[in-house]
């Protein structure tokens, strides 16, 4: 008698339907059942690949954050005017997100209410400080103007990016590059002098 075969995961595509799980349901509201559940496959099958749910959390922050700090690390975000710098990385930010959006939308999710979303939530605020920094430098330079806080400046920036995973879908309607075009545009028409 011919058996159905059962689903065969790898470490990536049980991260990917374990994020979509996290993101429809809460991480907090997710359990191994519905994860295994979501897969196909027994909750025994989910632990060969991870330790468990919070592993698969760490995985799938880690994987939204690495892209991000990427950003941060590119000849053109480290390189030339600090202006210059501080839009190469609003404009990566959103090809970012464009491209790890289930990811990214986990991580703005999180709360702090665990270990691994405690180090998520540090590192997201290196992570700022890093783009404040940026900006500080370009108001030095007399690119920006100097009364506004570079700290506030960083987070009302990122929080424009941030706010496209609640209505952006690639491949509808405008691009991830006529997004950061229009967000450079709007936004940095108000920071220059």
């Amino acid at each position: 008698m011919p058996t159905t075969p059962r689903p065969n995961y790898s470490a990536t595509s049980l991260l990917d339907v374990a994020v979509r799980v996290f993101n429809e349901r809460g991480y907090d509201g997710t359990s191994m059942g519905d994860l295994a559940t979501a897969l196909g496959i027994t909750k025994s099958s989910i632990y060969h690949h991870v330790a468990g749910k919070e592993a698969l959390l760490g995985l799938a922050l880690d994987r939204a954050l690495s892209a991000l700090f990427a950003v941060l690390d590119e000849p053109a975000s480290t390189t030339g005017r600090p202006r210059d710098r501080l839009e190469h990385v609003v404009r990566r930010s959103v090809a970012v997100l464009d491209a790890e959006l289930p990811f990214v939308t986990l991580l703005l999710r999180v709360r702090g209410n665990t270990p691994t979303e405690q180090e998520a939530l540090e590192r997201r605020r290196e992570f700022d400080r890093r783009v404040a920094d940026l900006v500080a430098r370009a108001v030095a330079d007399g690119d920006l103007r100097a009364d506004l806080d570079p700290a506030l400046v960083t987070r009302l920036l990122f929080g424009t990016v941030n706010s496209l995973v609640e209505w952006y879908r690639p491949g509808r309607g405008s691009s991830a590059e006529e997004v950061a075009d229009t967000l450079v545009e709007m936004t940095f028409r108000g920071l220059e002098r």
